[in-house]
């Protein structure tokens, strides 16, 4: 195909000073007459002589009709010659219109003519390629391709000044062009694109050859594809003939197992239709069974309900005496009130006696105050009761032990906070313990006496509740030992309970007559209060 609108295609000479006639007019109507170059203005690469290598630029390019019968005779000494040989020759043969370029060919054209624009001086690339010269190498033959064909087609003078490029970069397979001839080795596409540049003698032919050999190549190709096809359908073929095979194999063992399957079927459904009649028989007798029991079932319960009736008339007598009973148990719960009221006030009026006799007055402090104010200086008389108590974590079991008169609550501080809400701090512990005894002081109106471990009285503690003693152990003393001390200095025969997870404590304590509780079981009161 064409690069453009095809025109003569043939290349101006040097110093000439008009182009050929036919030239113009092919490139359109109203089209710009191409510019005549400047004799100063050509590439200093253009070789002169009789050895050097033609580029397109030579005044004797075998492009022309003009040319015939004088391809061998040098060119003319002077400018005037030259001008009068071109302008005879362009009168002399019509132009000849630009040959069908393959695909292939023209893209490289393009590409050949894209590498080399940028090197152009500024003044020689055409305007509308100024633009196109400053893309990137790989957007430059893409993007302005269209442009670049229509000015190799229009300007003469610019496939010139691109042929000596190219030339210079072909190196020997350039020089075998411009010598009409390429090597049977050389890249058809290849020898093409830079015989249409250069235009030698026989470009036609070899531009011809190259479309022969691109269509040629582009035949093997799809004759290849074709075998590549076809021999991929054989081979998919052959494996689904070796596929159908293996199905049919298995097809015909499948086939032999259902029939065997069918036969064991069939010998089963026998077998089933055998044992249906015979259940049959046993649901027809398990029917008649099942009638006679009904029979006795309705009869057996007539003579429940009978019997139920005559249950309900002993109840109903039975209720009419414990009625009777109940009523003798409270005349008699009566008298024993009376009677037990009269002994606990002749109790209490001999107390008052007593007491009035020993001359005893009201106590303004209680056997641990005196631990509290003398912190255990001396020590306190051994002996006791045998242990009282068991260790339990019940908080029934703690309330039931509070509920005695005049019970003394004596708790082991951190021992009960660390279980309980360890992750606080020391000062939050100590807060929320001490308010949580204060509501049971409250509530039951018992002594309660907490202990905890350190030198001296901490800071920012919170107002004492009412009813809860807050102590600290001396230096060189453990709370441990502190609480072994508050119980010892307790009277023998007062209820003294101590809650704390230490077995040791527990068993110091148990000795001396307390009652020693986990601290579980005053942790699950405070969650409970």
């Amino acid at each position: 195909m064409p690069l453009t609108d095809p025109h003569d295609g043939h290349l101006p000479l040097e110093g000439s000073s008009t182009a050929a006639p036919g030239a113009g007019g092919d490139l359109g109507a109203g089209a710009p007459e191409p510019a005549r170059p400047d004799p100063d203005d050509l590439p200093d690469a253009v070789p002169t002589g009789p050895d050097a290598v033609p580029t397109g630029l030579d005044p004797v390019p075998a492009t022309g009709a003009g040319a015939a019968g004088s391809d061998a005779d040098p060119p003319g000494d002077g400018a005037a010659d030259t001008d009068t040989a071109d302008t005879d020759a362009a009168e002399a043969t019509p132009p000849e219109p630009e040959p069908v370029l393959p695909e292939p060919v023209r893209q490289r054209i393009v590409a050949l003519t894209a590498a080399v624009l940028p090197g152009l001086p500024a003044d020689e690339v055409p305007v509308p390629l100024r633009r196109v010269a400053k893309f990137a190498p790989n957007r430059r033959a893409r993007l302005g391709g269209s442009v670049i064909a229509a000015q190799l087609t229009a300007d003469p003078l610019f496939r010139q000044r691109v042929t000596a490029r190219v030339l210079t970069d072909a190196g020997d397979l350039g020089a075998a062009v411009v010598e009409g001839t390429a090597p049977a080795a050389a890249d058809p596409v290849e020898v093409a694109a830079l015989a249409y540049l250069v235009r030698p003698r026989g470009w036609r032919e070899l531009i011809d050859a190259s479309g022969a050999a691109v269509r040629a190549e582009a035949d093997s190709a799809v004759v290849a594809e074709l075998v590549r096809e076809a021999e991929q359908r054989a081979t998919r073929a052959e494996h689904d003939r070796a596929v159908a095979r293996v199905e049919a194999d298995k097809l015909r063992d499948e086939l032999a197992r259902v029939r065997e399957e069918l036969g064991q079927l069939r010998e089963e459904n026998r077998q089933l239709q055998r044992g249906l009649r015979e259940t049959q028989a046993r649901e027809r007798r398990a029917t008649e069974l099942l009638a006679t029991e009904r029979g006795r079932a309705a009869r057996a319960a007539a003579d429940s309900d009978a019997e139920l009736r005559r249950a309900r008339a002993r109840l109903a007598e039975a209720e009419a005496a414990a009625g009777v009973a109940k009523a003798s148990a409270k005349e008699a719960r009566s008298v024993d009130d009376a009677r037990l009221w009269l002994l606990l006030e002749t109790i209490g009026q001999a107390a008052v006696g007593l007491r009035r006799e020993l001359a005893l007055d009201p106590v303004d402090k209680l056997p641990a105050d005196f631990v509290a104010d003398a912190f255990t200086d001396a020590p306190a008389a051994q002996g006791g009761p045998a242990a009282r108590a068991r260790d339990t974590d019940d908080p029934a079991r703690l309330d039931q032990l509070l509920a005695l008169p005049r019970a003394h609550l004596v708790v082991d501080g951190y021992n009960v906070t660390k279980r309980g809400f360890g992750e606080m701090s020391l000062e939050q512990q100590r807060k929320r313990l001490i308010t949580g005894l204060g509501g049971i002081a409250a509530q039951t109106g018992d002594e309660v006496t907490v202990v905890f471990d350190g030198a001296e009285r901490m800071h920012g503690l919170p107002p004492t509740p009412r009813g809860v003693r807050v102590l600290f152990s001396r230096k060189g003393e453990t709370a441990d030992e502190l609480i072994r001390r508050l119980v010892r200095a307790e009277p023998p025969g007062r209820p003294v309970v101590v809650v704390s997870s230490d077995r040791e404590v527990a068993d110091g304590v148990r000795r001396h007559g307390a009652y020693p509780l986990g601290a579980d079981s005053l942790l699950r009161r405070l969650a409970r209060s």
